[in-house]
């Protein structure tokens, strides 16, 4: 298994075109933690992840500057294998994307395959079940493994989708919205997965939902207008806002 690393974002600047996203942003993710980013829609809370493992730039006209460093790795870096780098920083979005015409194992395994993995049939067996069990998910779909994952239920499809990417053993998770679409049992769910996965993997959580930021992760971070105004562990953040504007944002004044 991979050792967590931390992530460090070093004055990281991000625009579409003329419209700029994100303004000098730094923050640091702890190793093995679970940091939650929170704040009104349009923020540039989704724009910061998909900088992280440098999806941002395949977006028309995107331009990003500042550093990201996983580890003591820069992320941006020129010599950065972009496919490669992709394998060790997992992404999970806020809709379910189980690969359609894939069976339950398949969508497991052909991320394992995707990353150049060469492992025989029992090893490739052993490693999907591993990332099916480290996802919750085992239990509920060992007896139907090659049935169609369009089968499943939203919260199982998603589980499924985070499985898919735990199975090449990631340094780093990134969720965005992963329970927005999900009914209250699913997204318990899928919380104390992320409970689970405390010091095993990284993980970047961006989502609408301040309680869930206080029930699942360490520290929060609060971003506002493509700025970080405020990061902190997450009680503190929570009950005591060092920033007017924080405080706002959580009694509801606005976004």
């Amino acid at each position: 298994m991979v050792e967590a690393p931390s992530v460090q974002i070093r004055a990281l600047n991000a625009s579409y075109g003329a419209r700029a996203a994100i303004h000098d942003l730094s923050l640091d993710c702890v190793a093995g933690a679970v940091t939650a980013v929170i704040g009104p829609s349009g923020c540039g809370k989704s724009t910061m992840l998909r900088c992280v493992n440098r999806l941002h730039e395949s977006a028309a006209n995107a331009r990003v500057s500042g550093a990201v460093f996983v580890g003591q790795a820069d992320v941006y870096a020129r010599a950065v294998d972009v496919v490669a780098l992709r394998r060790r920083i997992g992404m999970v979005f806020q809709r379910p994307t189980p690969f359609p015409t894939l069976s339950i194992f398949e969508n497991v395994a052909s991320g394992i395959r995707a990353s150049g993995i060469r492992a025989s049939n029992r090893a490739l067996s052993d490693s999907v079940e591993a990332a099916l069990q480290r996802s919750g998910l085992w239990p509920e779909v060992s007896h139907q493994l090659h049935g169609s994952a369009l089968a499943l239920s939203g919260g199982q499809q998603q589980r499924l989708c985070i499985a898919r990417a735990l199975a090449v053993d990631p340094a780093v998770l990134l969720l965005d919205e992963p329970t927005a679409s999900l009914d209250p049992m699913s997204t318990q769910g899928i919380e104390e997965l992320l409970y689970e996965l405390r010091g095993t993997v990284t993980v970047i959580l961006v989502t609408h939902n301040m309680q869930q930021a206080a029930r699942v992760s360490d520290t929060t971070a609060f971003m506002l207008d493509g700025v970080l105004v405020e990061h902190a562990p997450s009680l503190a953040l929570f009950t005591t806002p060092s920033d007017p504007r924080t405080e706002a944002y959580l009694t509801g004044r606005f976004g």
